[in-house]
């Protein structure tokens, strides 16, 4: 077994590094982004954030079948296979010609690094249950956030250096590492008697059975608002720096600065999920950026819109900070609040979690993008709408809650 051959801090730092592929290919992209659309967008600013949606869809289609395939055939396999489509997403990318060859390499990348997202939760869930695995999966997320932090510093640092197109270069090299320490450290954590045989019939009784749970259920549509919120973030943070504030070469400094931030967030998680339980951290945190978010809307209309340094860009970084705070107190619980009471499927319940939140994530998320006014509003009134959605969800959740210790 995983936990037999490695020591905990490498299994969760190994965890770590598959997971943060995601944030990696997101984040560091971001100051790329002014330069794509003036190569290959011809100068829409709009249409060059689709790279990013592009990875989103394609990691949320992917999410859907990696599970049921590392529930039949290991969770090894199905990572590494993930890396190689990620690594040729990373090479088709390199050399787009075209912004419509990138969102195709952008997407390959996205089906790929599915891989390592989903059964990476299903990794932890092979070998930890309850707060147990909450509380790992707190630890996984500090990297997770710490990393996401520091990607567009090193984004910008890899564009000075060789030009935007030497990103997926990095890509390449961060995939290969991590796919290389899997397959010669981790022993495969799904034994053979434990596998599931793939039978689209299973796969229906199995869909059956989630959602015949309400609290599978519930967490699924608070985790698809929570993650609608952090990607209409991530689409809209640099042209909101640039185009608003007018601070696109500071962009990456204040994006860092809010990560660390972020990053202690999965701390405070780690420490507290064990005394207060995982559904009251995320309900608490839901409510104060329901609160913030409020608070923003009358502050848009109250604060004079003035470019550079002033209240108003204080008041939004504040927000912002706080819609990425939240991750680090709620997904990882709300993961294992739905995964609890499915372990014996954990691979296929991680695949439809994932991908119905992410799809549905990317989606509203490229709407908001695609109609970006050179204000906060599109993204402020998305974020408050979809928290007043997913708040009282979590209130019901307290009456399903089964044992007093979740």
């Amino acid at each position: 077994m995983a936990q037999q051959r490695l020591h905990p801090a490498e299994f969760v730092a190994l965890m770590a590094v598959l997971m943060a592929t995601v944030a990696f290919s997101i984040d560091s992209m971001l100051p790329a982004l002014p330069d794509i659309g003036r190569e290959l967008a011809g100068g829409v600013a709009n249409d060059a954030q689709l790279v990013l949606s592009a990875f989103m869809v394609g990691m949320g289609v992917g999410t859907l079948f990696t599970g049921p395939l590392s529930d039949s055939f290991g969770r090894k396999p199905v990572v590494l296979g993930g890396a190689c489509v990620y690594m040729i997403g990373a090479l088709i990318s390199w050399q787009a010609p075209t912004l419509e060859i990138l969102i195709l390499g952008r997407a390959l990348q996205g089906l790929g690094a599915s891989a390592a997202r989903v059964v990476a939760i299903a990794i932890i869930r092979d070998l930890y249950s309850g707060r147990e695995m909450a509380r790992l999966i707190s630890f996984v997320m500090i990297v997770f956030t710490v990393f996401p932090a520091m990607a567009p510093l090193l984004g910008n640092w890899i564009i000075l250096a060789g030009g935007w197109r030497s990103i997926f270069l990095a890509f390449l090299v961060f995939s290969f590492i991590g796919s290389a320490w899997m397959a010669i450290r981790l022993e495969e954590p799904l034994p053979r008697e434990r596998r599931q045989k793939f039978r689209v019939i299973n796969l229906w009784h199995a869909l059956r059975e989630m959602f015949s749970i309400p609290m599978v259920r519930l967490s699924l549509m608070v985790q698809t608002a929570i993650f609608s919120v952090l990607f209409t973030s991530i689409s809209l943070i640099e042209p909101t720096f640039g185009r608003i504030f007018g601070l696109s070469e500071a962009f990456p400094y204040w994006f860092f600065g809010i990560g660390i931030l972020c990053a202690t967030s999965s701390m405070v998680n780690a420490a507290m999920v064990g005394k207060y339980g995982m559904r009251k951290i995320i309900t608490l945190t839901q409510g104060i950026f329901l609160a913030l978010s409020v608070a923003l809307l009358l502050a848009y209309f109250l604060i004079p819109h003035e470019p550079g340094y002033g209240l108003y860009f204080f008041a939004y970084l504040a927000w912002q900070a706080a819609a990425m705070y939240q991750m680090g107190l709620t997904i990882g619980n709300l993961n294992a609040l739905a995964m609890e009471p499915i372990g014996h499927i954990a691979g296929l319940a991680a695949s439809v979690l994932g991908a119905v939140s992410t799809v549905v994530a990317a989606v509203i998320s490229t709407i908001v993008a695609q109609v970006f006014d050179g204000t906060i509003l599109p993204q402020l009134a998305t974020s408050l709408l979809l928290t007043a959605i997913a708040f009282p969800m979590l209130l019901r959740m307290r009456g399903l809650e089964r044992h007093s210790d979740t």
